[in-house]
């Protein structure tokens, strides 16, 4: 049974028991985008996904940076028992880099979704990215009013009616001012000449037809990070939660059996 946890200053939903399996959200989604996940680990894991800080029903932080963020997180799992499975999509995936170079005690293992080791990978102008992102937002517009579109404008094509609802209802508890702060901060990320010190055994997911984060950006991520697998889930795009509930849970299973069983 999944329950939602509201604390402060982070509040989360958790089903199962067993070690910890903690889920971060990215840009403009909250903790009910992981239900699929969590109900497929919960017969044998403690599955916990966060509201981000200034996200869902989760305090904001007072300077909203990806490694406050990962600070935040850390926290989290300390109240969890000090250590957990990290799974980080997107944007969790970059808080769940830092977290894993900030705080590699708390990390027992990392899958990293639909993500990237840096902004402008591919040379896009991030600072152009920003500003055209937070106009809307600065001029007034409402989430409900494009969630949809931006949604389904990332997923692949012919995406399932019930995922882009799913997702539109999880990116709808997003107050605006956390939107904001978030998408400012997404500029500043680059974890590249570090991802050689990450220790935890990694998965690196992506979905085939991610055109926000491409494969090559998962592929960086795995040539980078020692010891780390790729696995690319075919006609997909980038939530793969959504689209491919199934298979990315059979794939999150694998990877924390067989850590534990390590």
């Amino acid at each position: 049974m999944i329950v939602d946890v509201d604390e402060t200053p982070i509040a989360w939903r958790e089903a199962g028991a067993g070690a910890p399996v903690v889920f971060l959200h990215g840009l403009g989604m909250t903790r009910t985008g992981w239900d699929a996940q969590l109900e497929a680990l919960a017969d044998g894991y403690r599955c916990v996904a966060w509201d981000m800080p200034g996200y869902g029903a989760s305090e904001p932080l007072e300077a909203f940076s990806l490694p406050a963020a990962a600070d935040s997180a850390a926290m989290l799992i300390d109240r969890l028992g000090g250590s957990a499975h990290v799974v980080g999509l997107s944007m969790g995936g970059m808080i769940a880099l830092q977290l894993a170079l900030r705080h590699p005690e708390c990390v027992r293992s990392l899958s990293l979704i639909d993500t990237s080791p840096a902004s402008g990978l591919d040379g896009t102008d991030t600072v152009a990215w920003r500003a055209a992102r937070l106009a809307p937002l600065e001029a007034g517009a409402q989430i409900s009013e494009f969630a949809e579109p931006v949604l389904r404008g990332v997923m692949g094509p012919d995406p399932d009616p019930a995922a882009v609802a799913a997702a539109v209802a999880s990116m709808l508890r997003v107050p605006i001012s956390g939107l904001m702060q978030t998408i400012a901060a997404l500029p500043d990320h680059d974890v590249r000449d570090r991802l050689g010190v990450i220790a935890a055994p990694t998965l690196v997911v992506v979905g085939e037809l991610d055109e926000e984060t491409p494969p090559a950006y998962s592929e960086a991520l795995a040539a980078g990070i020692p010891g780390a697998r790729l696995e690319v889930i075919p006609g997909v795009g980038h939530l793969t939660q959504f689209e491919a509930p199934a298979a990315l849970s059979r794939l999150l299973r694998d990877h924390v059996d067989m850590v534990e069983a390590a």
